[in-house]
């Protein structure tokens, strides 16, 4: 929407292995193991390397193919070493070790399950190992050995028995001289993770995403407060929800080191029982949405109640930014509006719902500076809008932003916005012909990605020239092709019948280009919903559900005697 150099407020829609294992550095003392004591130096250093077997199997080698990482059971991080013995193989698992000659080190390593084996050869002396014949517990087995005189490595092993269940191994120790391999360093503790969002929802769970962490080897996902789930990558599904319910969540960071502050929590609701893709509102199968214009620019002036019945879904058109970024405000243009004042306003807005109709508030129009780009201004958004809603009484929400739009944060606000209104919440967005063109522009995505709670998408079929419809033709606005061929880009790129509607203008004064008759409007209806009244462009399939058509605006519509949802209005209420 734009607003015209002859007036103040006009708008009209536009084209255009630290890896893993705790690692000990073990201070200058004495230090017991199986039959020697050796004193270690305040420099030694763990030579082992993944020795939390963080990193799956790498610097380790198994024989027979014998080994595995696993994240249950370990000892710390995120995983351990599995070994099964099998026929004469008794899973032995290796690791070459840089160390110092005439050097002493000593070698750990907790272990769980059958009976397990820990030692070391080639040490130029006398070769050691230790053994236990099995626990259900982590148990630490420990020993020590001295290296000779021109030894530089050694090949540190584990494995089981013959005949025996499989063993766990974690958090391997060759504690002593850096042997050159530079030791392998304590993990830090990871960051707090970022961009925690809730994606698809169904009446019992929840699909939740974020910002991977530097260092981290797993995440925790946690709901109201407790932990409900741990992960490996940065995407979690909640189940077991309840439908039509609000939670919080969060999510830390983890590796060997411990765990990271929690994210900042965020708040999404499970879809209402029973409800299709859409929302469960009292929005009608196929709906008429109308944009009311709160500026006078040269459109018929009207009051809420003078809007006509044919309009099932009115966009009180717009809120404006305030100085706090993604925040929005409204405030009624009486003096614009002939004395119609805000209590009056308030008032039409309880009556027309009374009659079944949603009353939104839009966002953006062209000349709308409104930018939610970070989590900040997200949750700005959010509660800005859901304090208007409760302020005014407005059904939800429609998004009209014509000078950029994010699709990660705008998603963000729009689920923080349905976790506070519920399933009832109406959410509307108008872009314009070049922002649906593919599935990958910041719209698209949008829509995409709060699929679950969309009520319609009206895009603009005006303002535009040419675009391309989905069978990869060019075609030029004005036509029943131009609006059936590039409706068929959302139909079959994701979006749900019910969430696509037909935006148009309500006469030639409201737009720039692109106005069709409402005949051609209706026939667009029919080709899409029953096959019938096709131009040269025909959709290999009908969408019975579509959900209707948008027009800007009741006022301009007003102007030409109401004369376009006269028409449009009966025949859309008519679609299967």
């Amino acid at each position: 929407m734009q607003r015209s150099a002859g007036s103040r407020r006009q708008r009209r829609h536009n084209s255009r292995p630290f890896l893993g294992g705790a690692m000990a550095v073990i201070a200058a003392g004495a230090l017991t193991v199986t039959g020697l004591v050796s004193t270690a130096q305040a420099a030694d250093v763990n030579n082992a390397k993944n020795a939390g077997f963080e990193s799956g199997l790498a610097n380790w080698s198994c024989s027979a193919g014998s080994g595995a990482t696993v994240s249950s059971p370990v000892r710390s991080g995120t995983s351990a070493l599995k070994a099964t013995p099998a026929g004469q193989d008794n899973a032995k698992c290796t690791q070459t070790v840089a160390v110092k000659p005439n050097s002493t080190y000593a070698l750990s390593s907790w272990v769980q399950g059958g009976y397990s084996y820990l030692g070391v050869t080639g040490s130029g002396t006398t070769d050691v190992s230790t053994w236990t014949p099995g626990s259900s517990t982590w148990t630490k087995l420990s020993t020590s050995f001295k290296t000779g005189a021109s030894t530089t490595s050694v090949t540190v092993y584990t494995h089981g028995w013959y005949g025996q269940s499989a063993y766990f191994a974690d958090d391997v120790e060759v504690t002593g001289p850096d042997g050159g391999g530079g030791g392998e360093q304590p993990p830090v503790l990871p960051g707090t993770p970022a961009g925690l969002t809730a994606g698809a929802t169904t009446t019992s769970s929840i699909a939740l995403s974020w910002n991977a962490v530097s260092g981290a080897t797993g995440y925790k996902v946690y709901r109201n407060g407790t932990q409900a789930t741990t992960a490996t990558g940065t995407s979690a599904t909640i189940t077991g929800l309840t439908a039509d319910t609000a939670y919080q969540f969060s999510v830390s960071a983890t590796n060997a080191a411990g765990e990271s502050a929690k994210s900042a929590a965020i708040t999404a609701r499970t879809a209402k029982q029973g409800t299709g893709p859409g929302p469960g509102t009292t929005v009608p199968k196929h709906a008429v949405t109308g944009y009311w214009q709160n500026f006078n620019n040269g459109a018929a002036v009207q009051k809420l109640t003078d809007v006509p019945a044919d309009y099932d879904i009115i966009a009180v058109s717009f809120a404006d930014a305030t100085a706090t970024p993604g925040a929005v405000t409204f405030k009624l243009d009486s003096a614009g509006l002939n004395g119609y004042t805000d209590a009056q306003f308030r008032a039409d807005i309880k009556t027309k719902q009374a009659q079944g109709k949603n009353i939104i508030i839009s966002i953006g129009g062209e000349l709308g500076t409104i930018r939610v780009d970070n989590d900040a201004s997200a949750t700005a958004f959010a509660n800005s809008v859901y304090a208007l809603m409760q302020d005014y009484g407005f059904n939800g929400v429609d998004i009209d932003l014509e000078n950029g739009l994010n699709a990660t944060y705008m998603t963000k606000a729009l689920r923080q916005l349905s976790a506070k209104a519920g399933s009832g919440l109406v959410i509307t967005m108008a872009p314009q012909t070049i922002d649906m063109q593919s599935t990958s522009g910041e719209y698209f995505k949008t829509a995409l990605n709060i699929k679950d709670i969309l009520t319609v998408v009206n895009m603009q079929y005006y303002n535009s020239g040419s675009m391309l419809g989905c069978d990869g033709k060019v075609y030029s606005q004005g036509s029943v092709d131009f609006l059936t061929a590039l409706a068929c880009i959302q139909l079959e790129g994701g979006l749900d019948p019910s969430q696509v509607g037909i935006g148009v203008p309500a006469s030639t004064r409201g737009a720039g280009s692109g106005y069709v008759s409402p005949s051609i409007v209706n026939a667009a209806l029919d080709c899409l919903t029953k096959g019938t009244n096709c131009g040269s462009f025909k959709p290999s399939k009908t969408y019975p559900s579509l959900r209707g058509a948008m027009t800007w605006s009741t006022n301009w519509d007003a102007t030409a005697g109401n004369a376009w949802s006269k028409a449009v209005g009966p025949h859309v209420r008519s679609l299967p």
